[in-house]
């Protein structure tokens, strides 16, 4: 006998079903740092001129002698934390300050519920300013926190000592030609292209789909194998060991205030639509007085080369050095950090990987 459910009750169930799945995209408000239940403030902070604070490391020489100041922006899921490759022969011997932060909603940072491109640079501005850095410093942006570097070298082009883009995110919807865009977004796993396309099309929805659980999520965003090559794999299996062992490094913190402040905003920043064309950036430096390059490795599955090779044609004043063999872990080769840093503070065209490098 085939049961009649009313009209009343499909209507009551379908309105139940739009409510959940409504309720699914509206992410829980953050977590409080320093609040009772909330995660606890373990490292120095800095107020901001809208209240906010920022949490920062400091390393290398001692900031009041040092001859340079260097602030670094760290990658996807990570924090201020996670090191950045600078011997301490070449910290010493050039004195070199340098400045790790939590980005907003980030570790220790607090999220900013207006978080923007210009925002992103308008706090590294106040932190530098706050720490009494001077008129100028250097940045260096690494895989995600490469569109912050983007955002001081359109928005504080003036702070600006030098800018390194160390295997910069990229956007598949910045005006770019329908070859290079193509190219380089078919090569993606499918998984990958549709959560970018879901971040860029549909961004309320986007905090839904990361933490839904009936499709398999992009192996980019999830840091699985998948997304790297096997020199990748051997470097970065060393590095959580030594993280590991030096017990400085806690994956769970990047997220701890909750992914929608930290994963979520990142990723719809990066892929949403630019307030700027990067590619028509002005140099900032037109009488030779700083250096701006982008590090790529040709391998990367994360960020591929097609779109970085088209941004510095655009943008002849970049220095573009681009390693045939390496694939995203390529900051972390031997030797490769140390040469990042030795160009972008003395200009220095890189010398033992010369014959790698194609700049």
């Amino acid at each position: 006998m085939e049961m009649i459910v009313p009209a009343r009750v499909v209507l009551v169930l379908a309105a139940v079903v739009l409510g959940c799945a409504y309720q699914a995209t509206r992410p829980p408000p953050p977590a409080i740092l320093g609040a009772p239940g909330g995660p606890p403030v373990t490292s120095p902070r800095v107020r901001l001129k809208d209240g906010r604070h920022l949490a920062y490391r400091e390393a290398g020489v001692d900031r009041k002698t040092a001859k340079y100041k260097v602030i670094f922006f760290h990658g996807f899921a990570s924090t201020k934390e996670n090191e950045f490759p600078v011997s301490r022969e070449i910290a010493e011997e050039l004195g070199i300050y340098l400045l790790y932060f939590d980005r907003a909603g980030y570790g220790d940072s607090d999220a900013n519920p207006k978080r923007r491109l210009k925002s992103d640079a308008t706090d590294v501005e106040e932190l530098a300013d706050a720490l009494h850095f001077g008129d100028k410093f250097y940045v260096v942006g690494i895989s995600m926190g490469g569109y912050t570097a983007w955002s001081c070298l359109n928005y504080i082009p003036r702070r600006l000592a030098g800018v390194a883009l160390v295997v910069p995110a990229v956007n598949y919807w910045w005006p770019l030609p329908v070859n290079v865009s193509r190219t380089a977004y078919g090569k993606l796993d499918v998984r990958d292209r549709r959560t970018f396309w879901i971040a860029h099309h549909m961004p309320s929805l986007f905090y839904a789909w990361l933490t839904q659980k009936w499709f398999r999520m992009s192996p980019i965003v999830r840091g699985e194998p998948d997304a790297f090559t096997e020199k990748d794999l051997e470097i970065l299996t060393e590095l959580r060991r030594k993280e590991r062992e030096s017990g400085l490094v806690d994956p769970a913190k990047a997220t701890q205030q909750g992914t929608y402040e930290s994963l979520c905003r990142d990723l719809t920043i990066l892929f949403g639509t630019w307030e700027f064309d990067p590619t028509k950036i002005k140099n900032p430096f037109p009488d030779g007085e700083g250096v701006v390059s982008i590090w790529q490795g040709y391998e990367d599955k994360i960020v591929r080369v097609e779109i970085q090779r088209y941004v510095a044609q655009k943008l002849p004043w970049i220095r573009y050095h681009e390693h045939p063999v390496a694939g995203h872990a390529l900051p972390n080769m031997d030797g490769v950090g140390d040469e990042i840093i030795r160009e972008l503070l003395l200009g220095e065209t890189p010398r033992g990987l010369q014959s790698e490098l194609d700049g």
